[in-house]
């Protein structure tokens, strides 16, 4: 359970600049902030008793004003295919979902953003929740803190991909992602690499560009639909910002050379995975650096799609490798722990830890 105290500061809801400089209110040097701000994020430190390079009369003076808060997982189970899902619950009994999933010798988590999600995509179970607040900047960072912790003491190799595509959209808690985002890529903090952190949104545009104004990291765009009334049927935000808008904010987001935008496509039988859409998807994505990948429909109860038959999904995926897209065919991971794409909606009553 994550731990809180509304009367103290968290240390994990400040980046480096904001400890640097609410440190130095307190007649302390900006070292010690760097000192606090890398113990911070070290694996299995739970308490300023153990920053023993500080004084005990310093983290006796601090601990009257700040804490930081830890989290670790409800619930964790494990997919015969290797990928974990670990149930955190918040402060408040809220609970959210992250999703660790091998690939090879390497592990990519991802993580959420907020409990619920408000943009209701009809494919999407997180959607079914409704929106229930914000995640702090400390609560999505906690979560990767958690799981590396989680992965220390089980002896796996450290997690090299970091991809904002778990519960919530990430550019509708705008600030606390751009806080997190700095500390998950400071050199003192948790050190990922710009190349290897994903942001992934369903359409807010103008937030897309602001994004790139603010941080370098990679951008990937839940799509789904190549033309509007389509879009429409299953996107609420496309109404908002349809297509012609989020693509245009696509095209002025700042992408260094060699890097591409990653549009992701779900395929639903019978709605958006015919030949025509196909064509229609290389038409509206021409001169945008980019790589298309595909998932097909990842089915559930509670909606009402249907996932597209092999030889439907390989005619698709062939008329985008022949109009010269790189294009990647995604398979389910973690679906007998729902815990594929589209498949986070929490449910967890308060258990140990099982697998």
């Amino acid at each position: 359970m994550l731990s809180s105290n509304p009367d103290k500061i968290d240390l994990k809801n400040l980046t480096r600049a904001q400890l640097a400089q609410f440190v130095t209110t307190k007649g302390l040097s900006a070292y010690r902030a760097k000192q606090i701000f890398s113990w911070l994020y070290r694996p299995g430190i739970t308490s300023l008793d153990q920053m023993t390079d500080l004084s005990k009369s310093l983290r006796e003076s601090l601990a009257e004003e700040v804490f930081f808060s830890t989290v670790s997982p409800t619930v964790k189970e494990v997919s015969k295919d290797g990928t974990v899902k670990y149930g955190f619950s918040l402060s408040d009994g809220k609970m959210i979902e992250s999703v660790l999933i091998p690939e090879g010798d390497r592990y990519t988590l991802c993580i959420s953003s907020q409990v619920g999600c408000a943009m209701g995509c009809k494919f999407c179970l997180t959607g079914t929740m409704g929106f229930v607040r914000n995640l702090t900047q400390a609560e999505i960072v906690n979560q990767v803190c958690a799981v590396i912790n989680d992965m220390k003491e089980t002896g796996e190799e450290q997690i090299k991909n970091l991809v904002f595509m778990g519960m919530g959209e990430p550019l509708a808690n705008f600030d606390n992602l751009i806080n997190a985002l700095e500390i998950l890529m400071d050199d003192q903090g948790l050190n990922f690499s710009e190349r290897r952190t994903t942001v992934s949104t369903c359409g807010i545009a103008p937030k897309i560009i602001e994004l790139g104004e603010k941080i370098k990291v990679n951008l990937a765009i839940s799509l789904h639909a190549a033309n509007n009334e389509t879009r429409d049927l299953f996107m609420p935000i496309n109404k908002t910002y349809p297509l012609e808008v989020l693509l245009d904010a696509c095209r002025a987001f700042p992408l260094p050379k060699r890097k591409r935008i990653m549009f992701e496509y779900i395929l639903l039988e019978g709605i958006n995975d015919s030949d025509e859409d196909a064509y229609k998807l290389a038409d509206i994505l021409r001169g945008i650096p980019c790589k298309i990948n595909l998932l097909p429909c990842n089915e559930a109860p509670a909606l009402p799609y249907k996932r597209p038959s092999d030889k439907r999904v390989e005619s698709f995926q062939q008329i985008l490798w022949d109009a010269e897209y790189t294009v990647i065919l995604r398979s389910s991971r973690g679906a007998d722990i729902s815990a594929a794409c589209g498949q986070l909606a929490t449910n967890h009553k308060k258990t140990a830890p099982t697998k």
